[in-house]
This record gives C-alpha cells, sequence and structure tokens, in this order.
C-alpha cells in the first residue's frame, strides 16, 4: 500500500512539471500556475491509479481527463477565470506521446521494407487506434463536466 501510495506521489510530482511549463508556455497568469500544476498532478495521478486497478488506458484517460473538468470548473468559479486556462495545461501530460511515436516509427520501418510486415502492420494499428482512443478520450472527458455544467436546460 506504501508502495502504490509513494507511486502516486512520484507520478503527481512528475507530472505536475510539464503542467505547470505547458501553463507558463500558454500565457497562464502567474497566480493561477499552481493550479494548473495541482490539476495535473491529480489527473495524471487519478489515470494511474485507475490503470493499476486494471482498467484500460483508454477509459481511465476518460475518467481522468472528466476529473480534470471537473477540478478545473471549480478552480473557474473561484477565480472567476475560464475553466480552459486550467483545462488544457492539466492534460498535456495525458497526451499519447509514446503511442504516437512508436506508431510513426513503425510506419517508417514498413515503408523502408520492400515487403509489407504482418507484425509491423499490427503495430501500427494497435499503437494507431490506441493513440486515436486516448485522444478522443480526452477531448470528450474534458468537455463532458463543461457541457453538463454550463447546460441551461434540465438533462430530461
Amino acid at each position: 500500500m506504501s508502495s502504490l501510495l509513494l507511486d502516486l506521489l512520484n507520478d503527481a510530482f512528475f507530472s505536475a512539471i510539464p503542467a505547470l511549463g505547458f501553463a507558463i508556455l500558454f500565457n497562464v497568469p502567474q497566480r493561477y500556475l499552481v493550479y494548473c500544476a495541482l490539476a495535473g498532478a491529480l489527473g495524471h495521478s487519478a489515470r494511474t491509479l485507475l490503470m493499476h486497478v486494471n482498467m484500460p488506458i483508454e477509459w481511465a484517460t476518460f475518467a481522468a481527463a472528466a476529473l480534470v473538468g471537473v477540478i478545473t470548473i471549480q478552480f473557474a468559479k473561484r477565480h472567476l477565470a475560464p475553466p480552459l486556462m486550467y483545462a488544457v495545461a492539466a492534460i498535456i501530460p495525458m497526451v499519447p506521446g509514446t503511442y504516437a511515436f512508436n506508431t510513426v516509427i513503425a510506419l517508417i520501418q514498413l515503408t523502408a521494407q520492400n515487403q509489407v510486415s504482418p507484425e509491423l502492420s499490427a503495430q501500427v494499428i494497435v499503437n494507431g487506434l490506441k493513440t486515436v482512443f486516448i485522444l478522443g478520450a480526452l477531448a470528450v472527458g474534458l468537455a463532458l463536466p463543461s457541457l453538463l455544467y454550463y447546460r441551461n436546460r434540465p438533462i430530461i
């Protein structure tokens, strides 16, 4: 149990760094930078925890992005700022860079060969689909809380 807690704290720390860096890159005011880092740390740690309990990365990313959406709406209400100011920087650590990189590398290797390799083709398809589904989960998970919170009409 303490090993999991240490892993989550380590994950939170190292995912807050890129969230903070991208918040600085996107010219977020200095007084809001800590909230961007906090949302990024909580979101990525939630995804890591959900993956630890054997949830697929796509669904874990969806749930973590929805959590980031809820958290950033609360930050926005408290500071009278747009929620996307916090949210965009906070989801950057969850972008599937490794899967996209592996897809491109396999595509390059596939085009360099004279014959079509079934192993490389499978690698391109699996990594490419994983990349697309994770990006879709990020987009929908981040948008869903805002769509439900700022709704003018009742759901039913």
